[in-house]
């Protein structure tokens, strides 16, 4: 019997998307297409595999308008972002692009030793499976993608079932781009499917993003067979905004890196401490800006804050709330000023609560949603305290105009990234890596190529015979 993955849109929970999932045979013949398709691959110079990728972006952002309404059927965002994740995923790519000759050159060692020629050079490591999150598809999913393609992989993805197109759409792109037939595949695939894969060795690294408990499945598949991982998985990234904010700033793009995506953001902000000396004012900006957000159909152009992704999620973050409020928080939002705000759907009014502790979910687990905690601090060093009690580790953000102090906090606080006066963005440039349960490996990046690639050795004995 064949099993099918079906995406429930949020706007009115109608099936949007329904596909079988590939059978045993199709599985087996994509593998060996990916496989086939990859030894000849390898093979094509750097740029012009770099000219077929980037025309891959290209084709892209010409569906730009098709690919925000789908996303907003989909999982949710409002179709007036829908095209900011294209941007995004075009400067991610480019930037890969322009790294990957000095990435990919072969390294040589520091001593010149007459008669031999020395070097480590890189060399794909075969076929890559990407196993893409909902929400953010297309960013996520280029992080590997583009870079393994680079580097001369094969590449088999498996989307989220939230967002099934944008496999579809990826597809489409590299079709169009004059990529080689079975060189990238879209798969449809059920949870057990993709285990068998991991545990019987048919790919060589898996890019994983997701919930921790998805992570340790993966793990755990993949045992025994030698196949590398890199997985990012949970967060709950902090901010600390420091008495000498520039508390207006800090309070506009804090409010967007809280609610943006409804909260559903890998580097969103889920809670927030503020020196005493600011902490009134902090929270009255905060809380008058986060009023204004418009709860409603993302199709609308005039929404700001569309439903979450499924019911199941945004039940998670109405019991956080709850538990919240039970042990003593406060909330400042009244939900029914946001009419659309309805129990047992995914629609969800934003949330700003203070007087939290950590002994409130809210302030510890992932929420992924709409909620935000705000505590008051003493000084920098309750607020480092506060921001490493976590089981995660992805970005912090720190808010001061003392560069001096940003790097002094930067130090001491466990996390992938640290970021000073900026919060929710991915710097190409810069690897994306996580602590403690936020998994392991590193993307983007000229380090973004060590997992794609493997290094071999050259040593080469010139003959001195006449």
């Amino acid at each position: 019997m064949t099993r099918h993955i079906t995406c429930i849109s949020p706007v009115d929970g109608r099936v949007y998307v329904d596909r079988p999932t590939a059978s045993e045979a199709e599985i087996r013949t994509t593998l060996e297409r990916a496989r086939a398709a990859q030894k000849a691959w390898r093979r094509v110079p750097l740029s012009e595999r770099i000219a077929r990728v980037i025309g891959f972006v290209d084709v892209l952002k010409g569906l730009g308008p098709q690919i925000a309404e789908e996303l907003a059927w989909q999982m949710g965002r409002p179709i007036r972002y829908g095209q900011g994740e294209l941007r995004g995923l075009e400067e991610r790519a480019r930037y890969m692009a322009e790294v990957a000759p000095a990435a990919l050159a072969p390294v040589r060692p520091i001593d010149d030793r007459p008669g031999f020629e020395r070097y480590v050079a890189r060399e794909p490591v075969g076929l890559v499976f990407t196993i893409a999150p909902w929400n953010y598809p297309y960013l996520t999913t280029v992080n590997s993608v583009v870079p393994a393609l680079i580097a001369g992989n094969a590449v088999l993805l498996k989307s989220a079932a939230q967002t099934l197109l944008v496999g579809d759409r990826f597809q489409q792109a590299f079709a169009a781009a004059g990529l080689p037939e079975g060189l990238f595949t879209h798969i449809v695939l059920g949870h057990s499917q993709t285990e068998a894969i991991l545990s019987g060795g048919q790919v060589d690294h898996v890019a994983f993003t997701g919930s921790v408990e998805a992570g340790r499945a993966m793990e755990r598949a993949a045992a025994g067979t030698f196949t590398t991982l890199g997985l990012e998985l949970g967060g709950k990234d902090p901010a600390y905004v420091a008495p000498d904010a520039n508390l207006t700033f800090a309070i506009e793009n804090l409010v967007d890196g809280a609610f943006f995506n409804s909260g559903q953001c890998c580097c969103g902000i889920e809670r927030i401490y503020v020196h005493e000396q600011r902490y009134d004012a902090f929270v009255k900006g905060f809380v008058e800006l986060t009023a204004q957000y418009a709860l409603g159909d993302p199709l609308d152009p005039a929404t700001t804050l569309g439903p979450m992704a499924r019911t199941n999620l945004a039940d998670v973050v109405r019991a956080q709330t709850r538990e919240a409020i039970d042990k003593g928080a406060r909330a400042h939002i009244d939900p029914g000023s946001f009419p659309r705000d309805e129990a047992g759907t995914p629609y969800l009014a934003p949330q700003v609560l203070t007087d939290v502790d950590h002994t409130m979910a809210v302030m510890r687990e992932e929420s992924f949603g709409p909620v935000i905690g705000i505590a008051r601090v003493r000084d920098e060093d309750e607020a480092i305290a506060l921001m490493n009690d976590s089981p995660y580790g992805l970005t912090a953000s720190v808010w001061t105009e003392d560069v001096a102090t940003a790097r002094r906090v930067g130090e001491r606080i466990e996390t992938g990234t640290v970021y000073m006066n900026r919060c929710d963005y991915l710097d190409p440039g810069l690897a994306w890596t996580g602590v403690k349960d936020t998994g392991y490996g590193a993307s983007l990046s000229s380090l973004g190529y060590g997992s794609l690639t493997r290094p071999k050795s050259y040593h080469l004995r010139l003959s001195t015979g006449g």
